[in-house]
């Protein structure tokens, strides 16, 4: 077990660097300053990834962990990514950026309910 967590929390790392360089804001730079939508979302990619690493534990060896928590956050990426473009009525990033907490929260939600539908596909 001690051999999974050091790759999750490397993954995990890795996969909220990849969401930071796709946002048109910074993640932790807003936190910092109080924004809670962007607390909101980031918040939601952080539960989504741990629960599709969650999922992938149930694999029998350290690869097919990888693979599968691989495979998992990369979709949990293209889902944030279809999100801000299905989205005609107005930017998400932009709409966070600004505070806009109903906004950060949908996105929360968003990415706790892929991270489920994922977790349960890999399982």
């Amino acid at each position: 077990m001690a051999g999974y967590f050091s790759v999750a929390v490397v993954e995990l790392i890795v996969f909220l660097s990849c969401f930071e360089l796709v946002t048109r804001y910074r993640c932790w730079h807003e936190i910092k300053r109080g924004n809670l939508a962007a607390s909101l979302a980031t918040g939601g990619k952080i539960f989504g990834l741990c629960n599709i690493l969650r999922f992938a534990t149930a694999r029998s060896t350290i690869y097919e962990f990888m693979a599968w928590s691989f495979v998992g956050a990369f979709l949990l990426f293209l889902a944030y990514i279809m999100f801000e473009f299905v989205t005609p009525v107005f930017r998400i990033d932009k709409e966070i950026a600004e505070g806009n907490v109903a906004v950060g929260f949908i996105a929360m939600a968003v990415s706790v309910s892929v991270s489920y539908v994922i977790g349960a596909c890999i399982a």
